[in-house]
């Protein structure tokens, strides 16, 4: 059973919300199974979806800089850190929640492309240090740049300012609930 074309006014009440693929999920689940309380489908379906079609344009954002968006976490991760922009490699992986062997594989194309450096770590002899280059300086500053256009032009073409905020404090509540 197909969805009607709109839904009601959004909260602002400017124009009607058009409907989306979840909606005709939910109404054909309605439609089987009318007695089911589809809402968190709904918001979690949403989230999903959102997600994944970010993650596609953050990919775009992120090409001309030669790096993908895992490639981008670890990059972005040292800069934040800041001066002299060094981790260790334990310190990255439970940051960006990733295995060793899946943060020796960044750091190890990261590092053939001269965008970071391993070093021992002066303090252990059995650790290393990373240590982001100024190249991989420059290309993190500009795919940060870009990547945050590209989120911006997400948003800006559905909500307000106020409602982006509004968004992101529900988010964050949704996300504190799950102990995540």
């Amino acid at each position: 059973m197909p969805p009607p074309a709109a839904s009601p006014e959004s909260s602002s009440g400017a124009r009607p919300t058009p409907l989306d693929p979840v909606d005709a999920i939910t109404a054909q689940w309605a439609a089987v199974r009318p007695e089911l309380d589809t809402v968190p489908m709904a918001v979690f379906g949403r989230i999903y979806r959102l997600s994944h079609a970010i993650a596609l344009r953050i990919d775009t954002a992120y090409a001309p800089f030669g790096i993908s968006r895992g490639e981008f976490d670890v990059l972005a991760t040292l800069r934040r850190s800041g001066e002299p922009y060094t981790l260790s490699p334990r310190q990255l992986s439970a940051t960006l929640m990733l295995t060793t062997g899946g943060m020796t594989g960044r750091l190890d194309k990261l590092e053939r492309a001269g965008l970071l450096s391993r070093s021992p770590d002066p303090h252990d002899r059995r650790g290393l240090r990373v240590t982001l280059s100024e190249r991989g300086r420059e290309v993190v500053d500009g795919a940060v740049v870009a990547g945050l256009d590209a989120q911006r032009k997400a948003l800006e073409g559905a909500l307000d300012a106020e409602e982006a905020e509004q968004l992101s404090g529900l988010l964050r509540k949704l996300l504190g609930s799950m102990g995540a």
